[in-house]
């Protein structure tokens, strides 16, 4: 998942999105592109399942 992607899952921003992504919790890229950081999807939603409390209501 890039950026756009994570924010469209999360149901938040790109600016919000990015601000999570730099959370010591938030996990790693498994890469950096020439487009920007790429996440697995695996990672992003077993992150997403563990804070989905914290972020609901995040709209934006």
């Amino acid at each position: 998942m890039a950026m756009a992607e994570i924010a469209a899952f999360l149901g938040v921003s790109r600016q919000r999105a990015n601000t999570l992504a730099e959370r010591a919790d938030f996990p790693k890229p498994i890469a950096h592109l020439t487009v920007g950081r790429v996440w697995a999807t695996a990672d992003i939603r077993a992150w997403a399942e563990k804070r989905r409390r914290e972020l609901e209501g995040e709209a934006g």
